[in-house]
Parts: structure tokens; C-alpha cells; sequence
């Protein structure tokens, strides 16, 4: 990958110099996995961050027999970097959701970097503080009606990962049980919240082409009761 397009690419790198750059992809080694597999395991000491360079993962936490989906992540966004911050086990698993092509970083030079590079430190400060945001507002509506939380859902995914097109935006097909996870609502509620959001021409569940066509973004923003997005 040539530099200006990882830049592009990730943006958790778009303050760094060029001599980080150039660095980074030196050192970074790529991974690719298909649709199903687990690419971190709970428990697992921190060793890299990763970065998605393609396709979709879910992060997932083991709680009792079952698991259940805290995020969905998307092209051009990180992981990992929570285990080799504080040095200790993961406590989640990271499994593809699509066949996924992954940058990681060992911990050792990743953090060797940040020391050097103070434009990327604080970056990837602000980058973490804006995830923080993100899970507090996600408790603050956590009261909120189910279709008001799938909509959060729905708009936060298609603001961070989405693919403009000529009629709206495309998101990945997401299984409509981490979708339910991610959005803190019962699957059933999931299923009749996308259901209606088709029959009003919002979105279309693509099963074929594994998309969510999304036709409306700014009434799903409306009923997410967020603004200034």
C-alpha cells in the first residue's frame, strides 16, 4: 500500500509524518481471514493492534454460555489497542464478520511510535476519547424506544463505514443478532424495527450482495435524535 492511501485510509494516521509512515508499513504485517473465523480471542495478552483494511468485523464479550456483539467494525478502523495500552489480557474476541483483510502492528513498535511520533500520541488520544463519547451517549438512550436505538445503530454505522452511492449509502449485510446486540434490543424487536424501516422505503436488506441499502440516512439520523452529524 502506497502511504498517502494508508493515510487515507486510516485516519487514526492522518496526522502522522511521513517518516511514521513510511515506518509503519515497513513493520506492519497483513492478515487475511474469511467470513466466521476469530482473529483475537478473549484472554489473549495484547500483542498488536490491527488495523481493517477490508471487510467487517464484530467485537464480541463471552458472558455466561452465549456471547454477545458490543461493536461492528468496518474498513479503516483499529483494534486491540486497549490490551497493549495497559498491558493486560483482552477481555473480548474479535471474530470476521465478511472475509477481512487486516494491518497489524506488534505492541513493542506500535507503542515505540506513539513515544515518537506526538501529532500521531494525540491522535490516537482523540480517537479514543471520541469511542468514549460514543458508549456514553449509547447509555444515555439506553432507556430510549427500540426503534430509536437500531436507528443510532444504524446511522452511526453507515456515518463511520458507509458507501456513498448515487442513491444513498451502503453498509454491510449485518446478521440481524449482532445488529440487536450492538443496538441493546431484543432480536425480535430488531427484525420488526428493519422490517418497517423497509416497508417506509428507508432501507432494503440486500441478503445477494450482503448490503443494507440505506435510501434515507436523514430521517434515520432524525429518529436516532441525533444532530450535527
Amino acid at each position: 500500500m502506497q502511504p498517502e492511501a494508508f493515510s487515507e485510509l486510516f485516519t487514526l494516521f492522518n496526522a502522522a509524518s511521513p517518516d511514521t509512515i513510511d515506518w509503519l508499513l515497513t513493520i506492519s504485517t497483513t492478515h487475511e481471514y474469511p467470513a466466521g473465523r476469530a482473529v483475537l480471542m478473549e484472554d489473549a495478552w495484547g500483542n498488536a493492534v490491527y488495523f481493517v483494511e477490508s471487510g467487517w468485523v464484530k467485537v464480541r464479550r463471552h458472558v455466561g454460555d452465549e456471547f454477545v456483539t458490543l461493536a461492528v467494525l468496518g474498513k479503516g478502523d483499529f483494534f486491540g489497542e486497549m490490551a497493549i495500552l495497559d498491558e493486560s489480557p483482552r477481555s473480548t474476541d474479535v471474530v470476521a464478520l465478511s472475509s477481512v483483510k487486516l494491518l497489524s502492528i506488534s505492541a513493542q513498535r506500535f507503542i515505540q511510535t506513539l513515544f515518537k511520533d506526538s501529532q500521531l500520541h494525540h491522535r490516537m488520544l482523540q480517537l479514543m476519547v471520541q469511542r468514549l463519547r460514543q458508549t456514553n451517549f449509547r447509555f444515555q438512550i439506553r432507556n430510549q424506544p427500540p426503534a430509536v436505538k437500531l436507528a443510532n445503530t444504524l446511522a452511526s454505522l453507515s456515518d463511520a463505514y458507509g458507501q456513498v452511492t448515487d442513491r444513498g449509502t451502503d453498509i454491510f449485510n449485518i446478521p440481524l443478532a449482532d445488529l440487536a446486540d450492538v443496538a441493546d434490543i431484543s432480536d425480535d424487536e430488531a427484525k420488526k424495527i428493519m422490517e418497517k424501516l423497509s416497508e417506509k422505503g428507508w432501507l432494503k436488506t440486500d441478503s445477494e450482495q450482503g448490503k443494507i441499502h440505506i435510501y434515507n440516512t436523514k430521517q434515520l439520523v432524525d429518529l436516532a435524535g441525533k444532530t450535527g452529524r
